[in-house]
């Protein structure tokens, strides 16, 4: 069984390896998203210190922006709570999707770091709790009843649990936990269209063809790449392996 510390050992490695492929000396502004991967991406960056997440970082003079002053993002680095064989993710754990979408798609390159439990071959496999939706307050009851039609019977409004209610996001809104059967995830960019499509929906933690690539730290002390046109790569004390045969375990 996987301790905190070989988890969190793995987390650094994932991310070391993808800040030193993709944090490149003439990048000026990059993104980090959120969750228990990207302090090690900032680690990496500016050696020691923390910024808040949902920001942009400017390595040069280690500044922090928002998205709104720069739309225009060189890489973003994020985690992820799943990640499929075609680079599909789930996101949205920490009902943090919607802003973790924008810094994805202003990104021109978006790069995904976890640990080896996030990998799978379908989405759903292992993150069971169900598709994040983030909705608006007023249209929760009505979507609940939509998203148990659309074949998510179990979709259920997140609750806190440190307070009493709902949990609610960083931007004013609730969070719909939606399970769906693999068989319809596995065509998650139909699913993330049919759910967006629903009046009162703000965002879907499904992040759908936008990653150019996933690292995942191994309890072995190797990294898994996994790209969206070849087989899982391992590196192996700086010696790059390729896999015949990807893991379809997390």
């Amino acid at each position: 069984m996987a301790t905190k510390q070989s988890l969190e050992a793995a987390k650094r490695l994932a991310a070391f390896t993808a800040v030193d492929k993709h944090i490149l000396p003439h990048h000026k502004v990059i993104g980090i998203g959120s969750g228990s991967t990207v302090p090690y991406v900032v680690e990496r960056i500016i050696t020691q210190g923390s910024v808040n997440s949902h920001r942009v970082f400017i390595p040069t003079g280690l500044s922090l922006g928002d998205v709104d002053q720069y739309p225009v993002i060189d890489v973003t680095i994020d985690g992820a709570d799943e990640v499929d064989q075609s680079l599909n993710c789930i996101k949205g754990g920490g009902a943090c999707h919607l802003r973790e979408k924008v810094l994805a798609e202003a990104a021109e390159t978006w790069i995904v770091v976890a640990d080896y439990r996030k990998k799978s071959m379908v989405l759903g496999t292992t993150y069971t709790v169900g598709v994040p939706v983030e909705v608006a307050p007023f249209a929760y009851a009505k979507l609940l009843q939509n998203l148990h039609s659309l074949g998510s019977p179990s979709a259920a409004l997140r609750m806190a649990t440190r307070k009493a209610g709902p949990v609610v996001s960083d931007n004013g809104n609730f969070i719909i936990d939606a399970p769906f059967s693999s068989e319809m995830l596995k065509m998650p960019l139909d699913l993330l269209r049919r759910i967006k499509m629903l009046t009162g929906v703000v965002e879907v933690g499904l992040f759908c063809g936008m990653a150019k690539a996933a690292y995942f730290g191994n309890d072995d002390g190797s990294v898994s790449i996994r790209s969206p046109d070849g087989p899982d790569e391992t590196i192996v004390d700086s010696l790059l392996v390729t896999n015949s045969t990807p893991d379809d375990t997390a």
